[in-house]
């Protein structure tokens, strides 16, 4: 019987995000982004996304005028990797990492967003960290924009909403090609395009109460589409620079079971992916699905847009579909009485069929192939996975050996039977899937909650929810199994007896 693994090539590594992940928030000429003032609430209910992440001008205000605060603000510092680069690169070769998903700060190269020139003490940063990538033979897979414009940009210019964003976006994205464009091959435009609506601060620089005489739902929209027009011109230059390299979108997979067969709920179902695959149906297709149209023209939503803008969105297209998933959830018509519990950034109704990590995520491995399978018959072109995993709570503990480590099984346990749906979706399905990130390769601020606490990563980060630690580095029991899951590309899982 032949040996089952992943197909030869397929590109097995981790992710992270520059405003979680980096710190040295006010080193090497970085400017103010908005997650740099986005607070942690550890009082608050962590399945209560919209307190989590609702911030006011009054909010920012008070985040800039304590800029010593690493406390309350946690993204400040998130894991340090800004000092700790060589050391993380080098245990992510260790665990033999064929990609490594990271994002460019924007506020590091501009730090205003407005200015006319780069910092080139920020360029020579990233600079650094692929130079140190190429040396082990890991391909980087940017993401030019993760939830944190620069915040002056949200000040001075309502940040998306203003049509001038594209511009200094540009400038942007154009600075850090022309740098990287030989040591890039893959990128991605936005992370979790759609997420605006969900959070609109962290991903479009939008503060609510500065838009008090205008319709909210509209502003989103609004600040969407120039999004939208951004990202096409950001494939178009790419590839201008380099035809042979890969521009992607970023879709969070939220995917809806109905509670019951009933068909109000089914149709509840349908009409909640429909809400979400409206962000890559308009990034893959180049235009605007009649669906969403439709709910322009009902709701009233004026978007202004051009001639030029849509020549723009359809002519350049993204080459791949790239997505988060972590849980599936329930909708039904009348959700009254039914117990709900928490997903990536929302709320949904418990699944009786499946468990739940301690801030309520549900794991369905499952989901996961019925998402590729459902993306890939969408929109038939290949797929990235490049966010995935679960958040625990975790403590050090001695190896026989006498050394620090995390013994997390359940990590392990979530990975294993995720990787098996994988492979049946790329086998069984037909689905071409290039490769897999997990979420979070190294433990970081979650983006969700704010909090170290909610740990990811195969390797263990010495930092507490206050920001008190060492920082110091620790390989979990997770970081050993991973590490033979891509020596053998998958093939120890696969094989391995029930």
């Amino acid at each position: 019987m032949t040996e089952k693994q992943f197909p030869e090539g397929f590109l097995w590594g981790g992710a992270t995000a520059a405003n979680q992940f980096e710190g040295g928030w006010k080193e090497g000429g970085k400017g103010w982004s908005v997650s740099d003032c986005a607070r942690s609430h550890l009082d608050m209910d962590v399945q209560d996304y919209k307190k989590q992440n609702e911030t006011l001008l009054a909010d920012v205000q008070e985040a800039m005028a304590h800029p010593e605060d690493q406390r309350h603000y946690p993204k400040r510092h998130g894991s340090d990797f800004y000092h700790h680069y060589k050391e993380d690169i080098a245990l992510l070769a260790e665990m033999g990492f064929k990609v490594f998903r990271l994002s460019i700060a924007w506020s590091r190269i501009y730090p205003n967003g407005d200015d006319t020139q780069p910092n080139e003490e920020g360029l020579k940063f990233y600079d650094n960290v692929f130079n140190e990538l190429k040396k082990y033979n890991i391909e980087p897979l940017v993401t030019i924009s993760h939830y944190e414009p620069p915040l002056n940009l949200a000040l001075n210019y309502d940040c998306w909403y203003n049509r001038k964003t594209i511009e200094f976006f540009m400038n942007f994205v154009k600075t850090i090609v022309d740098r990287y464009i030989d040591r890039v091959k893959y990128w991605l435009t936005f992370n979790e395009v759609d997420s605006m609506i969900r959070h609109p601060y962290t991903t479009g620089g939008l503060i609510k109460d500065k838009f008090k005489d205008k319709n909210w739902e509209e502003v989103i929209f609004q600040s969407m589409h120039h999004q939208f027009v951004a990202s096409a011109l950001a494939t178009k230059y790419i590839h201008e620079k380099n035809p042979s390299a890969m521009v992607g979108c970023m879709l969070t997979k939220l995917t809806y079971y109905p509670y019951s067969c009933r068909p109000e709920d089914v149709l509840e179902a349908q009409q909640r992916m429909r809400a979400t695959y409206c962000y890559s149906d308009t990034q893959v297709f180049g235009e605007y699905p009649s669906y969403l149209l439709a709910r322009f023209k009902n709701h009233k939503l004026h978007i202004q847009m051009t001639e030029e803008d849509l020549k723009i969105m359809k002519a350049y297209p993204v080459d791949f579909i790239s997505f988060s998933y972590y849980s599936s959830s329930c909708v039904a018509k009348h959700a009254e009485g039914l117990q709900t519990t928490a997903g990536n950034t929302m709320t949904a109704i418990k699944n009786p069929y499946l468990s739940a990590s301690e801030w309520g995520w549900q794991t369905d491995p499952i989901g996961l192939r019925i998402s590729l399978v459902d993306l890939y018959d969408r929109y038939h072109k290949p797929l990235f996975i490049v966010e995935n995993g679960v958040g625990e709570k975790e403590e050090l503990v001695k190896d026989e050996k006498g050394n620090l480590t995390v013994n997390d099984q359940g990590h392990i346990d979530y990975y294993r039977e995720h990787f098996k749906e994988m492979y049946n979706a790329i086998y069984e399905d037909g689905v071409e899937l290039l490769g897999y990130t997990s979420w979070a390769c190294i433990d970081l601020v979650s983006e969700s909650t704010k909090q170290m606490s909610k740990r990811y990563g195969f390797i263990y980060v010495d930092c507490d929810d206050e920001g008190n630690g060492t920082f110091k580095r620790y390989r979990k029991k997770s970081f050993y199994w991973y590490k033979d899951v891509i020596a053998t590309n998958g093939a120890c899982i696969l094989n391995e007896s029930k």
